[in-house]
């Protein structure tokens, strides 16, 4: 049984790090019916959305990672308050490539294979790390260095 849930927690900071997380305040087995890791969307003071996910991390309760992203976005920080609005996500997680990478993977069907075995958080840094690239040429050097990690088996940038 999946529901909407709501609730205010304070913004958490992972050990030393500038990682931050909040506690989920419930049981993801009573509220979820599973104990494990689960695809999540949130609304974080009623504006800023996120995909992401619930974990555990080593820790008795599980938690939302807030990415510095979001927390610029909210303009909020460790120690702050911030409202959560979460559902379940079950919608599939799927990654827009554009076209020359597109192309980089037709040339190399292996690592199109592998690619798209790849779990979507995985999918996903290959991809930005390519599309943050700022000048043509690092592109291009990133598209080819992308085969090669894949088919060396490296699963993330």
């Amino acid at each position: 049984m999946s529901e909407s849930i709501q609730f205010k927690a304070v913004i958490r900071q992972h050990g030393n790090m500038n990682a931050a997380y909040v506690e989920f305040p419930f049981s993801t087995e009573q509220v979820f019916g599973k104990k494990g890791q689960i695809k999540i969307k949130a609304i974080f003071d009623d504006h800023v959305e996120y995909r992401g996910s619930l974990a555990r991390m080593k820790s008795d309760f599980h938690m939302v990672g807030l990415p510095k992203e979001i927390r610029k976005q909210l303009g909020k920080t460790f120690g702050d308050e911030v409202s959560v609005f979460l559902t379940e996500d079950k919608e599939e997680r799927t990654v827009d490539i554009a076209e020359d990478i597109v192309s980089v993977f037709s040339e190399n069907w292996e690592a199109q294979i592998v690619f798209d075995k790849m779990r979507y958080t995985h999918r996903k840094e290959y991809i930005r790390w390519i599309e943050e690239a700022k000048k043509p040429e690092t592109r291009e050097n990133r598209k080819r260095k992308m085969i090669e990690m894949i088919l060396n088996g490296k699963k993330s940038v």
